[in-house]
């Protein structure tokens, strides 16, 4: 079995950077992932993906970029069960283990490993 993906986008906000209970880096990504073909109305669809990111991978992720950047993220889908006001839902996110940084202002084409 296979569980990898790899997805292009721009970052939606800023990375937030928190520590976890454990004392573990944890950084959301938000990104908008265009879809490739277009819709019935002609207009080209985008997908908004959260990927979280830890240890190092999230602190220099979250230092080389901003809002609006464009990044490569390498990674692995997980789903998890998250209940809220006595409801259930599933929440699908990529956990990255890479982030590739296509149009940072302040470096091109680094990585976070």
């Amino acid at each position: 079995m296979l569980n990898q993906i790899i997805v292009v986008g721009r970052l939606t906000r800023d990375v937030n950077v928190f520590k976890s209970d454990n004392g573990t880096k944890v950084a959301t990504i938000p990104l908008a992932v265009p879809r490739s073909f277009k819709n019935s109305e002609g207009t080209y669809d985008t997908d908004f993906i959260d990927c979280v990111a830890f240890d190092n991978v999230a602190s220099n992720t979250a230092e080389y970029c901003n809002k609006g950047d464009i990044v490569g993220v390498k990674g692995r889908v997980q789903s998890k069960v998250v209940e809220e006001d006595n409801k259930k839902s599933t929440v699908v996110e990529i956990i990255a283990e890479k982030v590739t940084f296509l149009s940072s202002n302040k470096s091109t084409k680094l990585e976070a490993e």
